[in-house]
This record gives structure tokens, C-alpha cells and sequence, in this order.
């Protein structure tokens, strides 16, 4: 039967191909951010939940890491196929427990869940090793070998999205996984599980533990067993991840917050740019860790493109998830709502002129219980005060203008953090100075958020280490063994 079928749900973990309660038999509420209502039970998991898991993984692991790529191939795919045929039911959850468009769940969430396991199951077949030649007697080769059970903790802003991006690669090159989605919104994770077992994935290799990051996600990264921890969330959690992992010498991926520049100079394809612009700010209710939430203008085109990007802000429509004609939905918790509003107020006291937005916007109907905030556009505040230095992670943009190159890499620079930058510009050679000048792991020229799952993803500074990807996660799964032979 249909998750959705249902008014209230109790979600159990996934371990051994089972559904199990949690051993310590306690749950909480999963909330409806959209409409205040609880939507399920949620396992509040530990320790023990983590052993069992680790243990049916590393009983697993024998058999998956022996598969052939083409059988690994085959499993894979039947998961992106489960998805693709339950698109409408998981955007419809995905929605529910985010609080994001129904229209954007559909369009790019589950979609992208798909491309994941169908892109790493793809990967499984073509993913080789080198040789090289030392002369005529000599040859050296390295064996890439996967590293056993491994840890993936993903989060709430794009759940299935990124629970799958970190799945689908390490179970692609041989590992058994143990995975902990955001106990935000773990519903589409807790769908993943029935689809696993109904298309008949191996028992164990897959496993979902469901609770709470400071007792399940941290049992996770201490299990002793678990080789390698990819993690997808704050930095101060992500802080605490390489603490404890360090202490075990065990791998870690981690991709961190982003307080990312938008730059837009004079002689930018103007339409373009602020319709684009428009996106960046407030996609997913600006809950996307690329989100350009710093918006720097060159002087001369600043007051232009600030009064026509207020007046989209302002023409935006704040509402119901499942109305189609809404471009900004809830956020995704109460809690979270309130550290948005306090930025406003404290965007306010540092001297910003709130342009549009910074207040709570009221829902009629379903929604009048939810958590939304209106699309907020600022200005008047100092590049180095705390509103453009610290990550909001909400629909609230700062403008910012500049003279010159030199002021606008200095001011997108100025900051600890270094996930992505935009570059608005026709401008051919400033667009190549300015991609290599951007304290960036990403930056898009005359577009956003266009991605090629080749490339590698991943920030500096304290928006991560290590790169997620394309070949970058294969290789992060793998342990890299050299063999020479004299023949």
C-alpha cells in the first residue's frame, strides 16, 4: 500500500533486508512543515540500531564486493527504475515532509534520484585501473579494491537527491552501505527501503538507519567497522565528523555550508542574469546549498537590477506545496524558521534596509499552521558584517555593489567559506581570470545549477573536503593498492 495512503505512518529502519523497530523502542514526530501536522514516527535509533546494521552489512559484503560489475550493474538499475516508476508518489512525499513545490520535487528531486543510480550502475561497468610501464621488464598496476561497509549521512534539503548521490557510488564500486537520512525528512528514505525490497536487493548490502545525528549519526562514524563516511550538512556538524573520524585514521567526504557570491557585471546578458538570478535566490525556498545568497552588482548597473529583482521577489507567490502556481513553499521546520527570521532582525540592527520580505507570511486554508517566509531581499549592509558572512540557508539575498574586478573577487573572496560562485559576464577573459581567482569548488559562467555528474562537486575552505562525482566518489570508496612485477 502507499505511504501516501495513509494520515500518519510509523517508519522503521531497513537492516538485513528487514523492516526493525528501534531496539530502544523510542520514536518522534515528523512534521509537515507546510501544515504543522504530524506525518509519522520516526525511529529515534543508537548504537545498538548501528551494530546490527554494520553487522548484516559486513556479512553482505562477501557476496556484493564478489559480484561481477554487470550484476552490480543490474542491481542498481532496478533501484533507479523502482524510483522512476513511483515519481508522482515520492514527489508527493518528498513535498509533504520538505516543504518544497510538489512541481519541484517532481521536476528535479526524484528525477535526480534516478539519473543517480542509473549514472553510478553505469559507472560499476567501466570503472578501471592503470598500468604503467617501466621499460621492457617492468609493469606496475594498481588494484582499486572497496573498502568494505561504509557510512552515508545526507540532509534535509534535498533528501532523496542526496541520500541517493551518496548511495549510489559506494554501492557502484563494491561497499555495503549503512545510510542515515536527515530525521527531518525521512520519509522518500524510508520509501527507498520498500523499493529495494520489492525489486529484490540483495539483504544487508543496503541498509537505512533512522534517527537523530547526535545518537545515530554519530554511532555511524565511531562504528569501528565502517571504513569510509561521506556527509552532506552543517559545518559545525561536519567539524564534530572529522574529530571523530581522524581519531580512527577513516576516510571522510564532507560537503559543508556555502555562502555563495552571485556576480554580475555591466555587460551581463541583463534578462538572463536576473531571471537566473531570481532562481538562485530562491529555489527551494533558497534551502540549496548553491544558492547565491550574496548578490554583488557592478556600480553603474546596481540600482537597475536591484529594482527589477524586488520587483520579482515581490511578484513571487509564497504557498501551499501543492499548488501549482507557488514558487515558494515552507521551510522545513519551525525551528528553522525562527534562525531565519533572526537574521532578518539582525540584518535590521547591523544597518540593512529590508527592500522586500522579512516577515512570516500567513497561508490560508491547510497551510495556516506552516512555516513560510516571504522572499527578502537586503541591502545597505557591510560585506564583512554577520548577515553576509554566516550561512542563512533561507529565501533572504543581500546585495552588494562593487567598482571593479579586483572589489568584486576581494568581496566574493571575503569569506571562510568556498562552495560556489556565479559569473555574469560576456566578457571571455574575465570570466577565465575570475573562475581561476574564485575561492570556489564550482563556478558556473552565465548559468546556475547546471551539472554534469562527471564533474567533481565539492568546496573549500570550510565548505568541505574531498570531492563527491563523476569519478571522485568511485575512487573516494575505493582503496588504491600498487602492484609491480619484474617480469
Amino acid at each position: 500500500m502507499s505511504l501516501t495512503a495513509f494520515t500518519m505512518i510509523t517508519i522503521a529502519n531497513y537492516i538485513g533486508g528487514v523492516w526493525t523497530p528501534p531496539r530502544s523502542g523510542r520514536y518522534f514526530d515528523d512534521i509537515n512543515p507546510a501544515t504543522g501536522e504530524v506525518m509519522a514516527r520516526v525511529p529515534d535509533s543508537d548504537a545498538a540500531d548501528v551494530e546490527a546494521a554494520v553487522s548484516a552489512a559486513r556479512a553482505a559484503w562477501p557476496a556484493w564486493r564478489s559480484m561481477k560489475p554487470a550484476q552490480r550493474y543490474e542491481a542498481l538499475h532496478a533501484l533507479a527504475e523502482g524510483i522512476r516508476r513511483r515519481l508522482d508518489e515520492l514527489a508527493a512525499l518528498e513535498s509533504d515532509d520538505n516543504g518544497k513545490p510538489l512541481w519541484l520535487a517532481r521536476s528535479v528531486d526524484i528525477p535526480r534520484a534516478v539519473s543517480n543510480f542509473s549514472f553510478y550502475a553505469a559507472a560499476a561497468l567501466h570503472f578501471g585501473s592503470e598500468s604503467y610501464e617501466m621499460g621492457d621488464e617492468v609493469l606496475s598496476y594498481v588494484l582499486r579494491r572497496p573498502l568494505g561497509v561504509v557510512g552515508a549521512i545526507s540532509p534535509w534539503n534535498l533528501p532523496l537527491y542526496l541520500f541517493t548521490w551518496k548511495i549510489a557510488p559506494a554501492l557502484a564500486a563494491g561497499n555495503c552501505v549503512v545510510a542515515k537520512p536527515s530525521e527531518v525528512t525521512p520519509l522518500t528514505a524510508f520509501e527507498l527501503s520498500r523499493i529495494a525490497q520489492e525489486v529484490g536487493f540483495p539483504a544487508g548490502v543496503l541498509n537505512i538507519v533512522h534517527g537523530r545525528g547526535a545518537s545515530a549519526g554519530e554511532a555511524v562514524v565511531m562504528h569501528p567497522h565502517t571504513r569510509a563516511v561521506s556527509f552532506t550538512g552543517g559545518t559545525r556538524t561536519g567539524r564534530r565528523i572529522a574529530e571523530l573520524a581522524a581519531r580512527q585514521f577513516k576516510k571522510v567526504s564532507l560537503e559543508l555550508g556555502g555562502k555563495n557570491p552571485n556576480i554580475i557585471f555591466a555587460d551581463a546578458p541583463y534578462d538572463e542574469a536576473l531571471r537566473t538570478t531570481v532562481r538562485s535566490s530562491f529555489a527551494n525556498q533558497g534551502q540549496i546549498c548553491l544558492c547565491g545568497s550574496r548578490i554583488l552588482v557592478e556600480a553603474s548597473i546596481y540600482e537597475r537590477f536591484r529594482d527589477d529583482l524586488v520587483e520579482r521577489a515581490r511578484a513571487l507567490k509564497v504557498g501551499d506545496p501543492r499548488d501549482p502556481d507557488t514558487r515558494v513553499g515552507a521551510v522545513v521546520s519551525e525551528s528553522h524558521m525562527q534562525k531565519i527570521l533572526s537574521y532578518i532582525a539582525l540584518a535590521r540592527e547591523e544597518g540593512g534596509r529590508i527592500l522586500t520580505g522579512g516577515e512570516r507570511v500567513a497561508v490560508p486554508g491547510r497551510c495556516k499552521d506552516g512555516f513560510f517566509v516571504a522572499p527578502t531581499v537586503i541591502e545597505g549592509l557591510a560585506p564583512t558584517c554577520r548577515v553576509n558572512q554566516e550561512e542563512i540557508f533561507g529565501p533572504v539575498v543581500t546585495l552588494i555593489p562593487f567598482a571593479d574586478e579586483e572589489e568584486a573577487l576581494s568581496i566574493a573572496n571575503g569569506v571562510e567559506y568556498g562552495l560556489s560562485a556565479t559569473v555574469w559576464t560576456q566578457d571571455l577573459r574575465r570570466a577565465h581570470r575570475m573562475a581561476r581567482d574564485l575561492e570556489a569548488g564550482i563556478v558556473w559562467i552565465n548559468t546556475w545549477l547546471l551539472r554534469d555528474l562527471r564533474t567533481p562537486f565539492g568546496g573549500t575552505k570550510a565548505s568541505g573536503m574531498g570531492r563527491e562525482g563523476g569519478w571522485e566518489a568511485m575512487l573516494f570508496f575505493t582503496e588504491p593498492k600498487a602492484v609491480t612485477i619484474q617480469l
